[in-house]
């Protein structure tokens, strides 16, 4: 029966196809489907506001740090070897604080206790609120001659308090302390989602075995979640090297220019009107990014 209609139509099936060729040739040249086009339509203004605000700044400030001097111009600045030392103290001991500190709040908050979930919403604020206001206040309450820190120390010693903000090693300290505040709450979740996804019944038989908290931790809780803690560690370095708001709303890079990090440092060359050093410093924190970008791939590969 089949044979009888193909040899009474013998071209059917090519006039059928052929539409869908001629369709495909028709649109600007290119062989592509009316669902190809419309699909390129849509993502046009999402690829245009890419390469008009992403490609395009970042190529032009690549041209603009594109001269060798530059870089021996910045090597030759104390300012910006005290700013790469402060960032890998950044780096360092910020967010190794900030890490272990998530990882065992997360098991507190972990508990199935009503003040606890209570307690986790009021910890979430300080990440839930902008930040330039948290950040502000803060740098308020730490003024020497009118804040409140100076003003209570003041009633309850009669003494001054001191200066916060005009030591830069207490300065800088206090830049961690805001960072790691500020983005605590946001690590906790992720690692507290991951102990949740631990199934129960593990720690019910550890503890039928007579496991403590510390043998549950060590044998179920790290070796469950210890790839989504690293992956977290990479993730968190990634942000903290292009953490601005920190340090900048804080201290502002002071005093004498001594607290600031990679992020912050192009201000101070904008100030000073060389805008070349202002991109060569933003570029310099490409050894530190690229490698972390890199590991952080090969993590999410396997």
């Amino acid at each position: 029966m089949s044979q009888n209609i193909e040899a009474a139509y013998p071209l059917s099936a090519a006039s059928a196809a052929a539409p869908v060729r001629r369709a495909k040739q028709q649109w600007f040249g290119f062989a592509l489907s009316p669902n190809q086009v419309w699909g390129l339509l849509f993502t046009a203004p999402y690829i245009a506001i890419f390469l008009g605000f992403v490609v395009f700044p970042v190529g032009y400030a690549f041209w603009l740090a594109r001269s060798p001097h530059l870089y021996v111009e910045l090597a030759q600045d104390p300012i910006f070897l005290r700013t790469v030392i402060n960032t890998l103290v950044f780096l360092v001991v910020a967010i190794n604080i900030k890490m272990v500190l998530a990882l065992f709040l997360s098991g507190f908050f972990a508990q199935k206790r009503w003040w606890v979930k209570v307690l986790a919403v009021l910890f979430v604020l300080p990440w839930a609120v902008p930040s330039i206001p948290t950040i502000l206040s803060i740098r308020f309450m730490l003024n020497p001659e009118w804040g409140v820190i100076n003003t209570l120390i003041f009633k309850l010693t009669a003494d001054d308090g001191p200066n916060w903000l005009n030591d830069p090693t207490l300065a800088l300290s206090l830049s961690m302390a805001v960072h790691i505040w500020k983005s605590l709450p946001f690590w906790t979740l992720i690692l507290l989602a991951g102990r949740l996804a631990i199934p129960g019944e593990l720690y019910e038989a550890a503890s039928v075995d007579g496991a403590g908290a510390w043998h549950r931790f060590r044998f179920i809780t790290w070796p469950s979640i210890s790839t989504l803690y690293v992956t977290c560690t990479l993730l968190s370095m990634i942000f903290t090297v292009g953490d601005f708001n920190s340090v900048y709303l804080l201290t502002g890079g002071g005093p004498a220019d001594l607290t600031h990090v990679l992020a912050t440092l192009g201000i101070r060359y904008l100030r000073l009107d060389q805008v070349g050093l202002a991109m060569a410093s933003i570029v310099c924190a490409l050894p530190l990014i690229l490698p972390l970008v890199f590991f952080m791939m090969r993590r999410l590969s396997k």
